[in-house]
């Protein structure tokens, strides 16, 4: 099954499928060579910051492992349901709140499908030139002028 890889790059995200083996075995947190993944990615070095495997489960870096696990976690990542009786526009995080949910380790294993990876170390050639087609053109705006003067022609005629 192929990975999906997601590269972050100053609020920008590239997408990149592989199946790479290379990624197998690694920690979120660790570093790793961009060759791995693509021969495009030479020079590049990126920081895996999070994964989720097929069902949506989250990878978290504190659980050890590959498989499942039923954490207790407190409002924050990975948990943001909000108290039953809690106003909607009640922004603070509940106090006392605790659920058990059920979370993936942090060891990159087959079952993994999506992985996020941050850059610490840009390579030879820039992102937009490898992915040209996931950068959008800026849209041409018509000048306002322009527009108020031709449905004024149209009239006239």
């Amino acid at each position: 099954m192929p990975f999906k890889i997601n590269i972050s790059e100053k609020g920008k995200t590239f997408h990149l499928e592989t199946e790479s083996e290379a990624l197998v075995g690694k920690i979120i947190g660790e570093t790793m060579q961009g060759e791995d993944i693509s021969p495009e990615l030479k020079g590049y070095v990126l920081e895996i910051k999070g994964a989720s495997d097929k069902a949506g489960f989250a990878a978290f870096k504190e659980v050890e492992g590959q498989g499942l696990k039923r954490i207790l976690l407190t409002y924050g990542k990975g948990m943001h349901k909000k108290p039953k009786g809690l106003r909607k526009k009640a922004r603070k995080s509940p106090k006392g709140l605790r659920l058990r949910k059920t979370v993936r380790g942090n060891l990159i294993s087959p079952s993994i499908v999506q992985i996020n990876t941050i850059i610490k170390k840009k390579g030879e050639k820039n992102l937009e030139d490898i992915f040209p087609e996931q950068c959008k053109p800026k849209p041409k705006e018509e000048k306002p002028a322009e527009a108020a003067q031709a449905p004024a022609v149209a009239a006239q005629a």
